[in-house]
């Protein structure tokens, strides 16, 4: 048995991919439990993943109300990164900004549940693609600061989709893609397409990938769910059940799915 505060899985990129669990930061490898029966416990006990006091529900994947209101990570830019307004001044932490926006990003093209445009800091490649359940990706650009980042994808998203059908995803009928041959389409011409953010922010802004190769990625799975159905610790807290297989930050029982992610900062017993 073992509990703890739980935080998003980690994942190490081998075939298939392994998977850990973060319980008040101690890893506890979670692949060798697929084919077996799990149980996880929620105590009833919540602390927010940023200052850590104690709560009666989350935000945001596990932050209290007032750090939502003053984190520059709970800012509505991380979710729509064009809309980043570091360069106005009004950063809510100019500090976190300088080392996680103001740096260089990559806009992908991924295969989740279909063909998608995403973006990424280079340092979570390709953790941010298994996070959202890819079984291939590639690095389309890269580009100089997230805000350049969110501009691009706003622009290649008329063309193709910027979110996952995570129900597709985990059904597992998802068939391969020639991203590479996207990758091209995208870059043929780009100076063109993306004329005025380069006006914007200069020609070394956005470089194109196009010796960068796709990675496949496989997931510890035995079998995939025919139908989806979600479990949440809010409605019952004793998630229990064989356990066939993970994808994405979800764990998959014979019976129902669970989003790990979405409970940071529940305490959780393990058995």
């Amino acid at each position: 048995m073992k509990k703890g505060f739980i935080s998003k899985m980690v994942a190490e990129l081998v075939s298939p991919v392994q998977y850990s669990f973060i319980l008040s930061e101690q890893q506890t490898p979670i692949n060798q439990y697929i084919g077996h029966n799990l149980k996880l416990e929620f105590t009833g006990h919540i602390a927010c993943v940023a200052c850590g006091r104690s709560i009666k529900k989350t935000y945001q994947q596990g932050y209290c109300f007032p750090c939502t209101q003053k984190l520059a990570q709970c800012d509505l830019c991380i979710l729509k990164p064009e809309q980043c307004h570091y360069h106005q001044g009004t950063c809510r932490e100019p500090q976190w900004g300088d080392t996680h926006c103001m740096i260089p990003h990559y806009v992908y093209l991924s295969n989740t549940s279909a063909l998608k445009v995403g973006i990424t800091k280079k340092s979570q490649v390709p953790t941010r693609w298994i996070d959202q359940g890819a079984i291939q990706a590639i690095p389309v650009f890269e580009v100089k600061t997230r805000r350049v980042s969110g501009l691009v994808e706003v622009q290649i998203a008329k063309q193709m989709s910027d979110k996952t059908n995570w129900r597709a995803m985990l059904k597992g009928e998802v068939e391969n893609i020639d991203l590479k041959l996207k990758q091209e389409e995208i870059i043929s011409g780009y100076k063109k397409k993306f004329t005025s953010i380069i006006e914007e922010f200069g020609n070394d802004s956005i470089t194109p990938l196009e010796s960068a190769p796709v990675t496949s990625i496989v997931y510890p799975v035995l079998e995939y769910p025919k139908k989806i159905s979600s479990f949440s610790f809010d409605k019952m807290p004793i998630v229990e059940g064989k356990l066939i297989g993970i994808k994405g930050q979800y764990l998959i029982f014979e019976k129902g799915v669970i989003n790990i992610r979405k409970f940071g900062g529940y305490e959780i017993i393990l058995n």
